[in-house]
């Protein structure tokens, strides 16, 4: 179910490195427990990031969670249509709801991250 292509954190966030670009987002399970999503909060393109720190939240019907960064970088683009279509996290958390691409200052930190296999192990201890 998770993209083998990717690396997440344990706070439930993914990375797309692709060259020196990281595509960034909330996972399957994050959206999952938090339910419908109605609102995303996203830093603007310029923002410079540091790995681990927050970068915004999404808002659902449940609760309010905040987002974290996965890697650091510079955001040089943010996902406009999750101002119209927040629901979009929902059904399409790995293609059209991703979040924020950044331009990655330190690159070997997506190298640090989780394994899909490893995100998958993690993701079934933590709900047992």
């Amino acid at each position: 179910m998770d993209p083998e292509d990717l690396r997440y954190t344990k706070e439930h966030e993914w990375v797309r490195v692709e060259g020196d670009t990281g595509t960034i987002g909330i996972t399957f399970h994050a959206q999952k427990e938090l339910g419908d999503i109605v609102y995303v909060d996203l830093p603007k393109p310029g923002t410079l990031l540091q790995q681990h720190k927050t970068i915004g939240s999404v808002e659902s019907v449940k609760a309010v969670s905040d987002i974290y960064t996965p890697v650091s970088g510079e955001v040089v683009e943010v996902n406009g249509s999750l101002a119209e279509s927040p629901e979009i996290l929902n059904t399409d958390p790995y293609g059209s709801g991703w979040l924020v691409k950044i331009r990655l200052s330190e690159p070997g930190e997506a190298g640090k991250l989780l394994t899909a296999a490893e995100y998958h192990a993690f993701v079934g201890t933590e709900s047992s």
